[in-house]
């Protein structure tokens, strides 16, 4: 099975100069805990998670005016549709990361989450083997 038969396609992005609140509105709409940050020609250069709203804004005690630029994650690790949810999961493992920007010809067209890989049967276990060596103490995004 191919990352794009079950990734998450619909993806909404900001930018660098935008706000965090504007990120974490979109977070909140979608029900989601990252949003990618793309250029204008929605080049992916990043994303900002939950987390690195929480770390790097709100217990800095920044606003939430501030731009996400400051906040967010840039070395982001991403696969292309054609990858195989197998490889991807292995890939989410070792980087330690739950989220995975799904990018073809440089444009981000999707996002592929351990929710995504439990929700298909065969990869129930991966998923679990995945979140297990990304929830493991002292384990962090950077």
């Amino acid at each position: 099975m191919k990352v794009r038969d079950i990734m998450t396609s619909e993806v909404s992005c900001v930018t660098t100069n935008s706000n965090i609140a504007e990120a974490a509105n979109i977070m909140k709409s979608l029900n989601v805990g990252v949003v990618p940050v793309c250029d204008e020609n929605k080049n992916p250069v990043g994303v900002i998670t939950d987390r690195d709203i929480v770390l790097r804004s709100v217990t800095e005690n920044n606003n939430a005016n501030q731009n996400v630029g400051n906040v967010m994650s840039s070395n982001i690790v991403s696969a292309t549709p054609d990858t195989d949810a197998h490889e991807a999961a292995a890939l989410m493992a070792q980087n330690q990361i739950r989220r995975l920007p799904i990018v073809e010809n440089n444009k981000i067209v999707g996002i592929l989450s351990l929710g995504d890989l439990a929700n298909v049967n065969i990869h129930v276990n991966e998923a679990g083997e995945a979140l297990s060596s990304i929830s493991k103490p002292g384990n962090e995004m950077k």
